[in-house]
């Protein structure tokens, strides 16, 4: 398995994203969904990286380069891919690449019942706080933080 920077137009990167936007809407309420549309995640401020395994796309993730620390975008792992380790992978590029870009902090919005990627983080060090950035408290969101080093 690879994880590298890639497109998300492609299509592979694009049909896992799909399926993740399909997922968040079944689960949550419209405005509880923050997930960055495709053209989103081409901005110069995002670094997009899937996790490829020939030319199979196995697991999708992001940052975003905020004014003092990165946010984890776009974590999503194929069904089928599942249980292997790409979603580990995936994270931890996401924090070494963070390191690299200079921001001391890691932070992410996810929402309840994701229980899987709820204990993915906490195996990578990260703990729960409060809303940062344009996000507000309410049922639909929890959020976590973990220091770049």
């Amino acid at each position: 398995m690879i994880v590298a920077r890639a497109d998300p137009r492609t299509p592979g990167c694009a049909l896992l994203l799909a399926q993740s936007h399909a997922l968040m809407r079944a689960m949550f309420a419209e405005e509880d969904n923050h997930f960055l549309d495709i053209d989103a995640l081409c901005a110069p401020d995002i670094r997009f990286f899937a996790a490829t395994e020939g030319e199979a796309v196995l697991g999708t993730g992001a940052i975003a380069l905020r004014d003092g620390y990165s946010e984890v975008k776009s974590m999503f792992t194929a069904p089928a891919a599942r249980g292997l380790g790409v979603a580990d992978a995936v994270l931890t590029c996401l924090i070494d690449t963070s390191k690299a870009e200079g921001r001391p902090l890691l932070r992410l919005e996810t929402g309840p019942g994701l229980d899987a990627a709820h204990r993915l983080y906490v195996r990578h060090g990260f703990v729960p706080c409060g809303p940062f950035g344009a996000y507000r408290s309410g049922p639909g969101s929890l959020f976590f933080e973990r220091p770049a080093d």
